[in-house]
Formats: C-alpha cells, structure tokens, sequence
C-alpha cells in the first residue's frame, strides 16, 4: 500500500528559487460557489423538488465515496468519455438517495445526470477565487512561467477562457485531452515534458492531498496545498498570496 505521507512532508524552496508555478483548477482557481443550489435548481425544472441541504448532503456523500474513496496507486485512461460516465454515476447515485428512483424512471434519470453533467462543466456557473488574477498578474511579472494540470472535462480550456484566464498558462494540461489524469505521475511527467522544465524548478499548488501533494511529489515537483473552505484541515495555505511569504 501506498504511503501518501511520503512526500506530502516536502520542504519547498523560497519562491525566488522556481521557474514556474503550476496550478489545480477546481477548488484552487475556480469555484461554484453554491452548487447545492444549481443543483436544486436543475431539478426543480424537472419537477424533482428536493431540499438543498439534502441535495448536498447526499452529493457529498456520493463524492466521498466514488471520488476520494479511490486508491491513490490506481490509474485509469482517461477520455471526455470516461469523464462523463464517472459523473453520470456519481449523479446517479446522489440522486437514487434522493428518492428519484420512486418518482420517475432510469431512463429519465439517466437524462437528468447527463443535463447535470453539462451544466457542471460549462462556463455559467464558476467564479474565479478573488486572489487569483493577483496572484497570476504579480508571478507573471516576476517572470515565472504558469501552467495547469487538472482532472477536468474537455470544455476546461473554455471555461477559463470564459473566464479571462487561459492567456496565463502554457502548458494547459487537462485530464481528458492528454488520456491521463491525476494521482497518476505520468500527467506531471506529460507537464515537464511540455514545459521543458526540470521537476526542480517547478512548484505545484492545488487543493487534494493526494491528487496535488502527493502524486507531483512522486516526479520530484514540490507543491503547496491550497485549503479554500473551512472544512479543509491539515497544512497549507489559505490564500494564494501567502506563495509570496516564501
């Protein structure tokens, strides 16, 4: 079994000693900032009235288990296909709690997670975090190079440009254009390779432990945890503007 505290102890360097800052997306640059309610509001159009405390707590629950429950050491291929089914059923899931199953059928369901799928992954919905464009601007003037690799759906790149935020980075690497996706340390080997940069000159910033800690720490790349809510505990820093601490 995989140790994740391994690497998840790393020192990293001054800031002044990288080359280039790479980022997570969801969670790190971007945010829906109160998804239960979309959620509620999707299925309130299809007459599936629910609580939006319910809706989250069972989306949560769902999350949980089909997304943080995976083994770090187990990598799959990745596609847009891929990417969908994963959510449909994670959709599929919350929803079979909700008691959906006793008001419709698995057909209409089915179509249900796919529109959820699709409002989730257009541009309507996200914000980006209000450090953000600050702290892109200040690194882009002290002359670091700014990436993404990020376990995403192939409309990633339009939402970010949606978001005025595409121009910052080079590589932009996302889960479901390049067939890999995070814990596995082949999409960090894919990123160096892009950027043509040693793992040592490259600091990672994201908000999982394991997706964004521990796996880049398996190629050598030090990375900072990001804790954007609350609920988020252990080390880390709160607000990208801390990256200027170091």
């Amino acid at each position: 079994m995989i140790d994740t505290n391994q690497t998840a102890g790393r020192v990293r360097k001054p800031l002044a000693e990288y080359r280039a800052v790479f980022f997570d997306v969801g969670d790190t640059l971007l945010t829906i900032p109160n998804a239960n309610a979309v959620m509620k509001t999707v299925l309130d159009r299809f007459d599936f009235v629910r609580d939006e405390e319910q809706i989250g707590e069972y989306f949560t629950a769902a999350y949980k288990q089909l997304y943080y429950g995976r083994s770090p050491d187990e990598y799959a291929a990745c596609s847009p296909e891929t990417d969908r089914a994963f959510w449909v059923a994670l959709y599929r899931h919350m929803l079979e709690k909700l008691g959906a199953m006793e008001h419709t059928s698995e057909e209409v369901i089915h179509e249900w997670c796919h529109v959820l799928y699709d409002v989730f992954t257009a541009p309507e919905h996200y914000v980006v975090f209000p450090d953000v464009i600050e702290t892109l601007d200040e690194l882009r003037s002290r002359g670091f190079r700014l990436g993404v690799i990020s376990n995403f759906a192939d409309s990633l790149p339009r939402i970010l440009k949606a978001k005025g935020l595409a121009p910052y980075f080079d590589p932009m690497i996302v889960s479901t254009e390049v067939g890999l996706e995070k814990p596995d340390p082949a999409i960090f080997r894919l990123a160096l390779e892009r950027s043509g940069l040693p793992a040592d000159q490259v600091l990672y910033v994201g908000d999982h432990e394991i997706n964004d800690v521990y796996a880049p720490g398996l190629v050598g790349i030090d990375a900072v945890r990001i804790l954007r809510y609350d609920y988020h505990e252990g080390e880390g820093i709160r607000s990208l503007k801390e990256l200027f601490d170091r």
